[in-house]
């Protein structure tokens, strides 16, 4: 991995996970009214630390594949509702409300501390 890429990857692969976490909680708002529909979150720190842990793997040859974590595919977890509804939805929108703004909130957060390393990189190649 380039020297480029290590200043970059950790606020990356963040975004990239924010991302995905703010398509999981629309759809669960989505589908507050449907009967049965399950609300799914991924934990964020887990997620994040297996999206960017390399492991115990070296590679020992140059065309070996470098491991980079086990992906930005984090499993899906179930949310066990506080107060259940009578047709099986667990969707709480108030809840699902709420961690879909602070979400929002930290993903615009990486996003400008994203832009901020990318400002200091043009900087340090135009020699400023």
């Amino acid at each position: 991995m380039g020297v480029i890429d290590q200043f970059l990857n950790g606020s990356a692969t963040a975004l990239s996970l924010r991302q995905k976490r703010l398509e999981i909680l629309g759809s669960n708002i989505a589908n507050a009214a449907t009967p049965n529909f399950k609300a799914r979150d991924i934990d964020f720190a887990s997620a994040y630390k297996n999206a960017t842990s390399g492991g115990d793997l070296v590679t020992t040859a140059s065309n070996h594949i470098g491991f980079a974590g086990q992906g930005l595919e984090p499993s899906s977890l179930y949310r066990v509702p506080v107060s259940p509804s009578l047709d099986g939805n667990t969707v709480e929108l108030h809840i699902e409300q709420v961690q879909f703004a602070e979400n929002a909130t930290r993903y615009e957060a990486t996003l400008q501390f994203l832009n901020g390393r990318i400002r200091t990189l043009r900087s340090a190649l135009r020699g400023e």
